[in-house]
């Protein structure tokens, strides 16, 4: 039922940006908050940034305050995470997520219902 493929993800140098899209189907994507994760080698899964489902509300992990930033597009479906002055500790497989409500308790994975399968992201010296 819902899909959500994520794009964008590649090789960047340390400072460099790079912009992932998450497109859903399957579902009425406006009436959802969405989220974003990653997971670097041999660590667990961390919280990146949320918005909610009319995009009043966002929120981010501290490690990634002023460098990125969530948007979503309804009208396309997608929701977007702009990444700026990357850092080499941001290599990892970033994953979209849908919230099962408009918005939450956003930082714990706990009350996202579907993920994307990841996108690659490495950031070298």
């Amino acid at each position: 039922q819902v899909q959500l493929v994520e794009s964008g993800g590649g090789l960047v140098q340390a400072g460099g940006s790079l912009r992932l899209s998450c497109a859903v189907s399957g579902g009425t994507f406006s009436r959802y908050a969405m989220g974003w994760f990653r997971q670097a080698p041999g660590k667990e899964r961390e919280f990146v940034a949320a918005i909610s489902w009319n995009g009043d509300n966002t929120d981010y992990a501290d490690s990634v305050k002023g460098r990125f930033t969530i948007a979503r597009d309804n009208a396309k479906n997608t929701v977007y995470l702009q990444m700026n002055s990357l850092k080499i500790e941001d290599t990892a497989v970033y994953y979209c997520a849908k919230y099962w409500m408009s918005w939450g308790t956003m930082k714990g994975e706990r009350g996202y219902d579907y993920w994307g399968q990841g996108t690659q992201v490495t950031v070298s010296s």
